[in-house]
């Protein structure tokens, strides 16, 4: 009997062992999810190299949830990192959305709130140990504003290096054949990526309840810009149409843009260059009558 006790006491132990060995090696990527003495392996686990997908809360269509663009930016991402591991940063929606006001369930932050937000959670992030910050991109109205804030990081010193990943490559080898040809917001492609990252949350038997045909209530040469110019083109915002979203061009489209989000990880961790060449430039820009001409 007491043996017994012995050799249940022994593999009881080792299980626990196992268990906790198992729990070490498959560390959560999400930062949320991580306990304080997890974070610190997960951090130099990862290089150092954090993910900030960058979302936003606006109609799209009549078809699919509010949060498209958070939903479907975080699902690449969190397969990327299966592929190359790096700390993902909670949801973040807090970018630049003013031309869907008149929508319901938009949040439109003022612009200074944008910058000095992200500025902060950037700080915070590296702070932390995250010294190279990956802010990906899933939201078509934040590609102004995301290469302004790269560029704005050279304002003042700092110890590391903000790099932005913007809006996927559609242009793939053996990329399905789309079906139609205006497809710029909740149309055929972003409802097909929502087919596979969130199939529960589209309602295609809606999709048709809207136009989101271009309805041309401008006319300007292409080289003018004004803000008004989607309100002209698309006041449903609302942009090709929905119905044509199909699981084909979703899994597709989905996989290479994980796949080309793992590859930039993977460039990121080996970049030994960039924070050296940014510090460069720091003490540099103290000098400028020193630079050579």
């Amino acid at each position: 009997m007491k043996n017994m006790c012995g050799k249940m006491v022994v593999l009881t132990a080792l299980l626990l062992a196992a268990g906790v060995c198992m729990g070490q090696s498959s560390l959560s990527p999400k930062w949320e999810e991580l306990t304080g003495p997890d974070f610190i392996q997960a951090i130099h686990q990862s290089q150092g190299v954090c993910v900030l997908p960058f979302g936003i809360i606006e109609k799209h269509g009549p078809h699919l949830p509010l949060g498209t663009d958070l939903l479907d930016v975080r699902f690449a991402v969190m397969n990327a990192v299966k592929q190359e591991y790096a700390v993902v940063f909670p949801e973040y929606y807090f970018g630049q959305i003013f031309e869907a006001q008149q929508q319901p369930g938009t949040v439109a932050y003022s612009l200074t709130t944008q910058l000095t937000l992200l500025q902060e959670t950037v700080k915070e992030m590296a702070r932390n140990g995250c010294k190279k910050v990956v802010i990906v991109n899933g939201h078509g109205g934040n590609e102004s504003l995301l290469p302004l804030f790269a560029q704005a990081q050279l304002a003042s010193p700092r110890d590391y290096v903000v790099y932005v990943f913007g809006l996927p490559n559609t242009d793939v080898p053996g990329r399905p054949a789309m079906k139609t040809k205006v497809d710029m917001h909740a149309g055929e492609t972003e409802t097909s990526l929502m087919l596979i990252a969130r199939p529960d949350l589209v309602h295609m038997d809606r999709a048709a309840d809207e136009s989101g045909a271009d309805q041309k209530r401008q006319s300007l040469p292409g080289s003018v810009y004004t803000g008004i110019w989607w309100y002209a083109r698309f006041p449903n915002h609302y942009s090709g149409e929905g119905a044509a979203g199909n699981r084909e061009l979703g899994a597709f489209d989905q996989k290479a843009w994980s796949g080309q989000i793992a590859e930039a990880l993977k460039s990121i961790k080996a970049d030994g260059v960039s924070l050296k060449l940014q510090n460069q430039f720091f003490e540099d820009a103290q000098h400028p009558l020193e630079t050579r001409q």
